[in-house]
């Protein structure tokens, strides 16, 4: 994340810098064909031995290099013509969109943090400061119901962040400012997507 500056009011934008493609279409999927329609789109090129030799063959059959990422897209497909390059130009200063990625793991936490549980008193010899308390009837039913918030690893989940907006976007380093914050950590993969 970064700021920006607006030159003739002052003010400034918390922005997320995202690496947007050239992103090559690889596969267009259609209703006849596969049963739904989607695009795929590949990121990040890479040498060939990087890539598994099935799924180099895949892009290589619809005339792709090798790359990192292989995302489909589903949905009606406004035209994108296998091997053509998908570009920041989609997207124009002031569009809504939405972002998703793998959110920042954050490890086994307890419940306070996990769940937002209370603490418990701290003063006059107590020691259930950060316990969970209580977690299960007695003699019935015997046993601790599935579901009952406890400690546990924590992030790491997919997540989408919905309602964002276009900032800018700079053509020539295939760069979107997007304002406000996206999951994942910094040089993660993330999915920008059009409301």
């Amino acid at each position: 994340m970064t700021q920006v500056f607006d030159e003739e009011t002052g003010a400034v934008t918390s922005v997320t810098v995202i690496e947007a493609g050239p992103c090559p279409v690889v596969q267009v999927k259609t209703n006849e064909l596969d049963g739904y329609e989607a695009v795929q789109l590949a990121f990040d090129p890479v040498p060939e031995r990087k890539v598994s030799k099935p799924e180099l063959g895949h892009l290589k059959r619809f005339g792709v290099g090798a790359h990192r990422r292989l995302v489909e897209f589903r949905g009606p497909i406004d035209g994108g013509v296998e091997g053509e390059a998908v570009t920041v130009e989609v997207f124009a200063p002031g569009d809504e969109v939405k972002v998703s990625g793998i959110g920042i793991g954050k490890g086994f936490q307890g419940t306070i943090k996990r769940h937002n549980f209370s603490s418990g008193p701290r003063a006059h010899g107590s020691h259930n400061i950060r316990a969970p308390g209580s977690v299960g009837a007695s003699a019935t039913p015997s046993r601790v119901f599935k579901g009952v918030r406890m400690a546990g690893r924590m992030g790491g989940k997919r997540a989408t962040q919905v309602g964002l907006h276009v900032h800018a976007v700079d053509v020539e380093r295939n760069l979107l400012l997007i304002k406000g914050s996206v999951p994942g950590p910094k040089n993660g993969f993330v999915e920008v997507r059009s409301r």
